[in-house]
């Protein structure tokens, strides 16, 4: 199979899903959310395959949205409403996948990327690595899966402190917490670790392990039903406010935003 913002490829039963544009950070911008969706369906029907690697290059494993969306998304309605069904469609292909998923995080993570990792089956990390949603500083609602992951997994008080305030946390903490589930000393052992957690998972009989995912699914699925298309179109909403435009320019400048709450 090949891509244009991923490599993938397949030894034995198990697949890697490999974020491939380290120049980006791994951005989530247009090309990769119009790609991701279907290289998951193309896993799905590989019958070959009975157990998926996600991973990344380069130093982070992603640096999440691409902030270019959020001015292009203020700017026109209909780049935001196209924005916000890509998201939506983004966010439920990993959520519905029917296969073990082993996430490898080497690196940081930010944003949607860390939304998406907390839909996984196994998230293997190390205690330093900073895993955050940072929604709330880019004057944005954490509304691309955040609020649908973090809380079934950290607990909904847990979720609240560290959405609300838009804080990282440490892979310790993430692992405290429940939102990892394996540790690696460093991260040169982080692909290892998931590569193993993912042989073990494909030798066991596919079928069994696989309507056992569809099953765990409903339980993340009673959550996306529940939250993420409001949390969409309420980050759509604050994608049109003034803040959300001066947090791209604050950023670019290296200064304090000046917010006014319009």
């Amino acid at each position: 199979m090949s891509y244009r913002t991923v490599e993938v490829t397949t030894d034995e039963h198990v697949a890697e899903l490999r974020l491939s544009r380290p120049e980006t950070l791994n951005a989530f911008d247009n090309q990769l959310v119009d790609e991701l969706p279907g290289v998951l369906v193309e896993l799905a029907r590989d019958t070959e395959v009975r157990a998926v690697v996600w991973t990344s290059t380069g130093k982070h494993f992603s640096a999440g949205g691409d902030m270019q969306t959020i001015l292009d998304g203020h700017a026109d309605l209909n780049v935001l409403i196209r924005g916000v069904d890509d998201g939506r469609r983004l966010f439920r292909a990993f959520a519905d996948f029917p296969k073990p998923l082993v996430t490898a995080v080497h690196g940081s993570s930010f944003g949607v990327a860390t939304s998406l990792i907390f839909t996984s089956d196994a998230v293997v990390t190390t205690p330093a690595v900073k895993l955050s949603d940072p929604h709330v500083h880019m004057g944005l609602v954490a509304g691309d899966g955040g609020c649908v992951t973090w809380p079934l997994s950290a607990g909904l008080m847990r979720a609240k402190r560290k959405l609300l305030w838009g804080e990282a946390l440490s892979g310790q903490e993430a692992f405290d917490l429940g939102l990892v589930t394996d540790l690696a000393d460093d991260a040169d052992a982080v692909r290892d670790l998931a590569f193993d957690l993912a042989r073990r998972v494909s030798r066991i009989p596919p079928i069994a392990t696989q309507l056992t995912k569809r099953a765990l699914n409903r339980v993340l699925a009673s959550g996306t039903e529940q939250v993420l298309d409001t949390g969409f179109y309420l980050e759509a909403l604050s994608n049109r406010s003034a803040d959300a435009v001066e947090a791209v320019e604050a950023f670019k400048e290296k200064r304090e935003g000046r917010w006014t709450g319009a």
